[in-house]
């Protein structure tokens, strides 16, 4: 199992917008890929419910883990995507 820890850097934290442009990418990796706080219970990253459950602020760390030949490149990704503002407006 491979496992990364990041920051999330939405400055809404893991809510809304970033919640869906996450749990999408997850579903898109085809990827089983849990997510937890510090010290919490790991979750479904797929589903929009239970990260939005988690009530992840801006700032704080979390943790990703999948299992599987593609796991270090999607954890990668989702890393990546999980330290960009989500909330930024693009041009």
């Amino acid at each position: 199992m491979s496992e990364r820890t990041v920051a999330v850097a939405s400055r809404v934290g893991l809510h809304a917008r970033p919640a869906m442009i996450f749990t999408q990418a997850v579903a898109a990796s085809g990827v089983p890929v849990t997510i937890a706080r510090s010290g919490g219970e790991p979750v479904d990253a797929g589903s929009i419910l239970f990260v939005m459950s988690l009530g992840v602020p801006s700032g704080e760390e979390v943790t990703l883990a999948a299992d599987g030949p593609d796991a270090d490149r999607v954890l990668d990704e989702l890393v990546e995507l999980l330290a960009t503002d989500l909330d930024a407006e693009t041009p």
